[in-house]
């Protein structure tokens, strides 16, 4: 039998199918803890910044998520709808919209305690390898920062 010897074009030797693939066993490992609270990972993402700073403008909450106004505002309306967040004009700038939760939002992070202990538990990582695995994402991520990515950013 004839033994192939690996190429850097194949599939396993790619940090960008190695990636995709845990994205998507993460989120899917996500799935029944956050269906619990009825909340998409993404609605998810949402809560998380607004549980740890209340009251960003939609520009602020995008530039945390690193997402644009086009995918967040979709986002923020089913979480209204929800009941849980407001969205309101700025008084002191009504070009600016306020993100805020709402009793409803509140109440739900005691629903959500639970689940980073329960996830750290599912990747069966220890605690140092879980920060190491972090910053090292977070610096490939800013290393792959295009110029285009960190003029936006910073307007």
């Amino acid at each position: 039998m004839h033994r192939r010897t690996a190429s850097a074009l194949d599939l396993n030797e790619q940090l960008c199918f190695a990636l995709y693939a845990a994205s998507r066993r993460m989120t899917a490992a996500y799935r029944p803890l956050l269906d619990a609270l009825d909340l998409t990972y993404p609605q998810y993402l949402v809560m998380l910044v607004l549980w740890e700073q209340d009251g960003l403008t939609v520009r602020e909450l995008g530039a945390r998520l690193q997402l644009d106004s086009g995918t967040l505002t979709p986002l923020l309306k089913r979480l209204e709808r929800a009941g849980l967040i407001s969205r309101r004009r700025r008084v002191s700038d009504e070009r600016e919209v306020e993100v805020g939760l709402t009793r409803s939002g509140r109440i739900l992070r005691a629903g959500a305690e639970s689940i980073p202990q329960c996830m750290q538990g599912r990747t069966g990582l220890s605690s140092a390898t879980l920060i190491r695995l972090r910053v090292g994402l977070r610096t490939l991520a800013a290393n792959l920062l295009s110029p285009m990515d960190s003029e936006g950013e910073s307007s």
